[in-house]
């Protein structure tokens, strides 16, 4: 079964991944791997950090010859802002300059208790979305697997704050895809990124954050991943509880799921058909998952960010000792929402890696090739 663990903190010497369960001779791209941590760096509304970390993954483990070879690998990405913390984050000495105020909004005061501990930095360093980036370079490497199957994952901005993008887009489209690419805040539209410039500079003059919305696009999944016998081998569970474990990410939608939600059933059922010998849909309302099953069309989430909670106007607190206070300004971002559809692609393409593993099996990539395109040959209509 495929799984991961990873470690690290935020401002420590760096995050480590271990990924178990991949399969041999996959042939891996270091640097598609290393386009994908860019990606994550960039976009309008990021902080002063994404100057200093020009992420680069190092592997440890587990590839030779530019293939995997069925063994766990290891990957890390280290922190160069690190030299500047090592005072701070030494693992034996320890820091005088205790954090005690905790920020309204973050895991400072739920974490502290929980655990036990006398410095909010210690729940700061690894509640902070600076894990995003291993988990990034994750679902690279699951991205090198799923291009053997021609399975395609992309993403754009649909809303900055209260400026949305409604463009109809085809997103499997190559001339659509780029100029999303093009776009400082990875939106379609040039003249509502324009707008969506200006609402994140006025949130930065007012010392506020903004969220907003993004739309993930899964292309050419088979049909048959998940299953609908147990709760935790939904598709849709196990796609929503991957996404909704991103910092920040506060609710998401599968297809046109809040839609459905106000019309007929009528209006919104996906019609069956046949198309080139496969059942398709003739619309695809339900996202790509049917009863917990992907059903062969596009997989179509929408996910929605809150702003994040770090903002230089202050707000309400206590300290730890009770007294009234201010909470703390610490470097951040004034919109993330533009990283935020590459953090889903590749988080939703380690999902879509390990239950298309858990459907086909194998332990080469030529293993599975068999298992899928038999597989492939006996759903189809004949």
């Amino acid at each position: 079964m495929l799984r991961f663990l990873d470690a690290g903190e935020s401002h420590g010497k760096g995050l480590v991944a271990i990924i178990e369960g991949f399969p041999s001779n996959v042939e891996i791209d270091i640097n598609r791997v290393n386009l994908q941590l860019a990606r994550r760096q960039r976009g309008y509304g990021r902080g002063e950090r994404m100057k200093i970390e020009y992420d680069q993954v190092e592997i440890l483990s587990g590839i030779r010859g530019g293939k995997t070879t069925g063994s766990p690998i290891s990957m890390l990405i280290y922190n160069k802002d690190y030299k500047n913390w090592m005072d701070i984050m030494d693992i034996q000495k320890e820091y005088t300059g205790k954090i005690t105020v905790p920020r309204p909004g973050h895991a400072d005061l739920n974490g502290i208790l929980k655990y036990n501990l006398n410095d909010i930095r210690n729940v700061i360093e690894r509640a902070s979305a600076r894990e995003t980036a291993i988990r990034t370079a994750i679902g690279a490497i699951c991205m090198e697997l799923l291009n053997k199957f021609d399975v395609k994952i992309v993403s754009r901005v649909l809303r900055i704050g209260k400026v949305e993008d409604l463009s109809r887009v085809d997103m499997s489209a190559e001339e659509n895809i780029k100029r999303i690419e093009e776009s400082q805040i990875r939106c379609f539209d040039a003249k509502i990124e324009k707008r969506m410039i200006e609402e994140i500079e006025l949130a930065k003059e007012k010392g506020e954050t903004l969220g907003g919305e993004v739309e993930v696009i899964a292309y050419n999944i088979p049909c048959g991943l998940g299953s609908y016998s147990s709760y935790d081998r939904r598709m849709d569970y196990i796609i929503s509880g991957a996404i909704m474990s991103i910092q920040a990410v506060k609710a998401m939608e599968f297809g046109e799921g809040i839609m459905a939600s106000c019309s007929y059933g009528s209006e919104v059922n996906d019609e069956i058909i046949v198309e080139n010998d496969y059942y398709k849909r003739s619309t695809n309302y339900a996202g790509g998952i049917e009863g917990g099953i992907t059903n062969g069309m596009p997989v179509v989430i929408k996910v929605y960010m809150k702003p994040i909670p770090t903002t230089r106007k202050g707000i309400k607190t206590v300290k730890l000792n009770g007294e009234e206070a201010i909470s703390r300004y610490e470097r951040s971002d004034t919109c993330a929402v533009p990283s935020l559809g590459v953090v889903c692609e590749n988080i939703l393409a380690f999902e879509i890696t390990k239950e298309f593993l858990n459907k086909f099996g194998g332990d080469s990539i030529e293993d599975i090739r068999n298992s899928y395109d038999f597989y492939l040959k006996r759903i189809s209509r004949r």
